[in-house]
């Protein structure tokens, strides 16, 4: 296994990072980053690309919007 230094940047402030067990926050530089991205995520400003985020109208809820088992 090779001993070389692998870093990436930040996703937040882009700071290089080293992918080690020294950065316990990784892939962030810090943990006021890591808590930014999360804040993002659960103000629904990141999401992952679909063709629709709708899940009522995918049929994947009933109407007491518990999820239906299309085994």
């Amino acid at each position: 296994m090779s001993n070389d230094i692998f870093t990436v940047p930040c996703p937040i402030c882009h700071k290089q990072v080293e992918w080690s067990e020294q950065s316990p926050y990784r892939p962030f530089c810090s943990k006021r980053c890591q808590l930014i991205d999360l804040g993002e995520w659960a103000a629904e400003e990141k999401a992952i690309p679909c063709e629709t985020a709708d899940f009522a109208a995918n049929g994947l809820l009933n109407e007491d919007n518990d999820w239906v088992n299309h085994s």
